[in-house]
């Protein structure tokens, strides 16, 4: 009778029906908005927080917790903030929470110790002070001239936070958005539910559960038995047939920006090298990875920048599938192959999603080829990640999620005063020149000297190479039948759970 009674304990509970069970590869990194940069960290920050203001889908900006605001000159921004919005506990938003969110990034703004230690700090360089003139009016005084510092007041560069909130936060994080924080388990789930005095939008759904299964394989079971409701570009794309042969699962897709990239550590002393690093590019077929593994949902990549933005330019180096300039290039840096052919070691780290740990399979054949032998590490996502962050690597793949839209990602990624952890530039690439050009543009106020100096630049990153571009990938969103009105976005957020529906059968 025990042991009757302990199997009997052993089922799970069953499946709340008020509740999408939305599956993820990885835990968020971490759930303040001023801190986590990872993929999950920021799509699931995007549900509970809110910017100062939001960009369509053609990029301009529009109100959010700012309802209108005012340039009186290139120095100064004054915000006047939306009336009776509060935060999920119920405090009123004012014009001090968004000075505190700002200045707890900011190592000057709050007598040489900012609140956190945050990767975004340099997003925010050009203010040079915060003024509340009263509890709905914040006016930025800037040192320069900022073309992207709406970019980094938008929702989902920023959100929001509750004055006081310090580097616990991300504990129990509290915005304004559509969806509150429930609770977090680490590597098991995060759950959110519906904030019914959201400003924006209520959302229709009750309540999300962000389920971690870290495994390709088992997402697709989940989603064919009916225990999971939605996953969006986490499947392998050979078991997208299977998947939409399901009478009750269906597949959305749209063309995407979400931009795969290889990084190198220029610290190491062969990629350091900048004609190593062109031989590696010489040496992937992408159209080939794109073929097979892509199954065709992906357009190569030669830019950060979607190809449809002003700032784009296509008059770069292109690094066509080429093994024999990629011999070249390595006997001219100085590696000549062995008697068993290789000429080089290298180290490529990756996390246990499965669709990277194929394309360093794929990247460590097709390397192989001229004489470059990659070694494959694979580490737990948040391991992996911190190693990334710290410069821990000689090369790794990742994914830009978002903010490669607007053109402060190349100073973001790229710039000297952006070496991580204070910015995205993992590589350690500094070159004066792009500094200039990125200074340039950021405080011109002509268009045309700003497509200029960003034509320079992708020119500058497309011959250094401190990465490669590889492509953008579709945002591929597999979902239950009864989650209907599903719309997904070029940059593969979550936001769609703002408007999406559940159906009982």
């Amino acid at each position: 009778m025990a042991v009757l009674l302990a199997l009997c304990g052993c089922h799970s509970k069953p499946r709340d029906p008020n509740t999408v069970v939305f599956l993820i590869e990885s835990s968020p990194a971490n759930l303040d908005p001023r801190i986590g940069t990872d993929a999950q960290s920021e799509h699931i920050d995007e549900l509970i927080f809110d910017g100062l203001v939001a960009r369509d889908e053609s990029f301009h900006f529009t109100p959010a917790l700012a309802e209108k605001w005012e340039q009186p000159d290139a120095l100064t921004i004054v915000f006047h903030l939306r009336a009776n919005v509060r935060f999920q506990d119920g405090r009123p938003l004012t014009a001090q929470d968004v000075k505190w969110t700002i200045d707890s990034m900011r190592p000057v703004s709050l007598g040489g110790a900012a609140a956190v230690i945050s990767p975004k700090a340099n997003a925010y360089a050009s203010i040079a002070n915060i003024e509340t003139r009263d509890p709905r009016t914040v006016v930025l005084h800037l040192k320069h001239a900022d073309n992207f510092l709406f970019t980094n007041l938008s929702t989902g560069a920023i959100g929001i936070v509750p004055q006081g909130s310090g580097r616990d936060f991300w504990q129990h994080p509290i915005g304004t958005g559509p969806f509150r924080f429930v609770s977090q388990q680490i590597d098991q789930d995060v759950v959110v539910e519906r904030n019914p005095s959201s400003w924006s939008v209520v959302p229709k759904i009750e309540r999300v559960r962000f389920r971690v299964v870290p495994d390709a394989i088992t997402q697709s079971l989940e989603l064919e038995k009916g225990s999971a409701d939605v996953a969006i570009n986490s499947l392998p794309m050979d078991a997208l047939p299977t998947l939409a042969a399901r009478p009750d699962l269906r597949i959305v897709h749209v063309p995407g920006t979400v931009v795969q990239y290889l990084g190198f550590n220029l610290r190491d002393p062969i990629l350091k090298e900048t004609r190593v690093r062109q031989a590696i590019a010489c040496s992937i077929d992408r159209n080939l990875i794109i073929a097979t593994l892509q199954r065709g949902r992906a357009q190569p990549a030669d830019s950060l920048l979607p190809a449809s933005h002003w700032a784009y330019t296509d008059d770069v180096v292109h690094y066509a599938y080429d093994p024999d300039r990629a011999a070249k290039l390595l006997d001219d840096a100085g590696y000549s192959p062995n008697v068993s052919g290789i000429r080089l070691h290298l180290i490529m780290k990756t996390s246990t999603d499965e669709g990277t740990r194929l394309l360093a399979a794929v990247l460590q054949q097709q390397l192989a080829r001229v004489g470059i032998a990659l070694e494959l590490r694979s580490y737990e996502t948040a391991t992996f990640y911190a190693d990334v962050r710290r410069g821990a690597f000689q090369m790794y793949s990742l994914r830009w999620i978002g903010g490669n839209e607007q053109p402060d990602i190349f100073s973001y990624a790229f710039s000297t005063a952006s070496f991580s952890p204070a910015g995205a530039n993992r590589s350690h690439y500094s070159n004066a020149r792009l500094d200039a050009l990125l200074d340039d543009a950021t405080q011109s106020q002509s268009v045309n000297q700003r497509r200029s100096d960003y034509a320079e630049v992708q020119r500058i990153l497309a011959r250094d190479l401190p990465a490669i571009n590889l492509w953008y990938r579709d945002t591929i969103v597999v979902h239950h039948r009864r989650l209907t009105n599903v719309v997904p976005t070029a940059s593969g957020s979550f936001s769609f759970l703002e408007t999406a529906q559940l159906n009982h059968d």
